[in-house]
């Protein structure tokens, strides 16, 4: 987090928090306050102004007396009481009702000190810690930005407050740099673009957090699946498939019940031969996967066994966090484990992030990016499975291996799975904040539950390692993180159309149609505009939908066998022969080159 990296900034919006306050207190004296925390971008605060409605355009006038303080150099001056004297201390300076409940809540969970910062007439309970004086706030480098509503507490039985959130950085450069990422991440929203571009749809009578994908949208899928299938075949994975449903004994052994349970959807009872049973939804796929591992018995000279799987899960995720792609009900995920001897360990986790590379590479995920080694909570032991000599050699393999492969890493406590820890590759989407794409994960546990093993040179059975690897996350997020990245306009290669035809009149439709069955022939997603629209009309619509090359002809283009080419982002236009555009073409697709750089790479 930014702000626990940033002690400075962390001072600087708390203490604009309380400025903000102190501002709106001048203004509305009868206001009361609540609490004003910093966020990841700035900070908020809490505020009961009884029968008056605060408007957006108050802010204005809030901003400017908030600078007034800051240009008055006053002090932030620091207090410390018992509960009594705290409670006296505040009810001198002001009645503060929501202050007051709160020093009362502090002292129920067992505080004894109690904190106070008052700067001028203004005072506030607060641990700190802040800036010693107004001045050394940058009055150029926060705004106010919203207004909502927040109830007291977050208990929707109690009152609702108005909340003012506000922006803040260390200098003005910053701010301005978060507002222009902000429109443009606004812009480039995948539930925007996911509707503008004819990606993905809802529908109430199918269900929440359940896409349908359109047309667009399945090319884009399918085109990311043939991909990483072409991948894997070359990096030596077996593919396999598996149900959408199964007994809830699977779940039992694999202990998904007894620690995932809460995301899961709930049971069928099925009777089953007169038999009440319990099935479920597939949540994950890797229990399948161990099944099939433990079909028939293996030799060591089967291992590494890499089993692979597009497959399809369904977790039931709250109503309130299912949110467009990001967080969805039913997902497909490109899942892969790999059973290993542990001699074999460093060897695969070498091979795992030459695959990962590669795939970045493609998609031109080369910036902006960081490794998280996700280990277990101490605090919270009992959430992760399986005994402590069995997670401090997963952690520490885990480790080695990201320190032999030079690769720069920071430690997430309590981010590990429930079976075992594991890397998750970071990337930052346009507003800086990081999203998970990728996971190598490191399993001793399931081969124990599975009873998992294969026979060694000496006859003898050993229990394998299990690696599980999600280069590309699920469509639904990874698509999501694409439109974003790529602000819609996708490579040729997965692009829904990758070249479409605009004639400049009626005589040059003939051609223009010979052209795109020629595409068609060759396997490329073609077609022609022979609408009514102005030439200008279409040009601009076909650039609105973000169609990667658009092919002009005229009569010109059409005697001499010509086309002039016209790609999405790129200001040049170049006139060539029919045959070589079409040899560069199939070139550029067969390769999965990406001739220009994706907008969220630029930032």
């Amino acid at each position: 987090m930014e702000l626990q990296e940033n002690p400075k900034l962390y001072r600087i919006r708390h203490s604009l928090a309380h400025v903000l306050a102190q501002a709106v207190q001048q203004k509305y004296p009868d206001v009361q306050l609540g609490f004003g925390p910093p966020t990841e971008h700035g900070f908020y605060y809490d505020f009961d102004f009884g029968s008056h409605a605060l408007a957006e355009a108050d802010l204005k006038d809030i901003e400017k007396a908030m600078k007034k303080i800051i240009g008055a150099s006053q002090s932030f001056d620091y207090f410390e009481f018992d509960y009594a004297g705290a409670v006296d201390f505040l009810q001198k300076h002001r009645a503060e009702p929501y202050k007051l409940e709160n020093l009362q809540n502090l002292r129920d969970r067992g505080e004894t000190k109690f904190t106070f910062y008052k700067t001028g007439p203004f005072l506030d309970v607060c641990e700190g810690p802040h800036v010693e004086k107004t001045s050394q706030l940058p009055a150029d480098a926060f705004k106010l930005d919203r207004i909502a509503g927040a109830y007291w507490l977050g208990d929707e039985k109690r009152r609702m407050l108005t909340r003012i959130y506000a922006l803040a950085f260390e200098n003005k450069a910053q701010l301005d740099d978060f507002l222009k990422r902000r429109k443009l991440a606004e812009e480039f929203d995948h539930k925007k673009l996911g509707k503008e571009l004819d990606i993905y749809h809802y529908e109430d009578i199918v269900g929440k957090g359940l896409p349908l994908w359109l047309p667009n949208g399945t090319v884009i899928r399918d085109e990311i699946q043939r991909y990483a299938m072409d991948m894997e075949f070359r990096f030596g994975y077996s593919r396999v498939a598996t149900p959408h449903i199964t007994k809830g004994d699977l779940y039992v052994r694999s202990q998904h019940l007894e620690s995932y349970k809460d995301s899961m959807f709930p049971p069928m009872v099925i009777d089953d031969e007169g038999q009440k049973t319990e099935y479920y939804l597939k949540p994950m796929n890797c229990p399948h996967h161990h099944l099939i591992y433990a079909a028939r018995k293996r030799s060591y000279r089967e291992l590494p066994l890499r089993l692979a799987e597009y497959g399809t899960c369904y977790r039931y995720e709250q109503s309130g966090e299912v949110s467009g792609l990001i967080r969805v009900r039913c997902m497909t995920m490109n899942d892969a484990h790999i059973y290993l001897r542990e001699n074999q360990f460093e060897e695969e986790f070498s091979k795992l992030l030459q695959m990962y590379r590669e795939f970045y590479t493609t998609f031109g995920l080369t910036k902006n990016f960081s490794c998280r080694l996700s280990i277990r909570s101490m605090e919270n032991r009992s959430k992760y499975k399986g005994p402590d000599a069995m997670w401090e050699k997963a952690e520490k393999m885990l480790e080695q291996a990201l320190i032999d492969a030079g690769m720069e890493y920071y430690r997430g406590e309590g981010e590990a799975a429930f079976y075992g820890p594991k890397i998750d590759f970071q990337f930052r989407n346009l507003m800086g904040r990081e999203e998970t794409v990728s996971t190598i994960q490191v399993d001793f546990l399931s081969p124990m539950n599975f009873g998992l093993a294969y026979t060694d040179e000496q006859g003898q059975d050993q229990m394998p390692i299990i690696l599980h690897r999600a280069p590309l996350s699920t469509h639904e997020r990874f698509i999501s993180f694409l439109l974003e990245y790529y602000g819609g306009a996708f490579p040729t290669w997965c692009a829904p159309v990758q070249v479409v035809v605009v004639p400049v009149n009626e005589d040059c439709h003939a051609y223009g149609r010979a052209l795109v069955a020629e595409l068609h022939s060759k396997m490329v997603r073609a077609e022609i505009d022979e609408s009514d629209n102005s030439f200008n009309k279409k040009i601009r619509n076909h650039t609105i939908r973000k169609v990667p090359v658009q092919l002009i002809i005229g009569m010109k283009e059409v005697e001499q066998q010509q086309v002039t080419i016209r790609r999405y982002g790129i200001q040049e236009q170049k006139t060539e022969g029919r045959d070589a555009f079409i040899e560069e073409l199939l070139k550029e697709i067969k390769g999965r080159v990406m001739l220009r750089e994706p907008m969220g790479s630029l930032l």
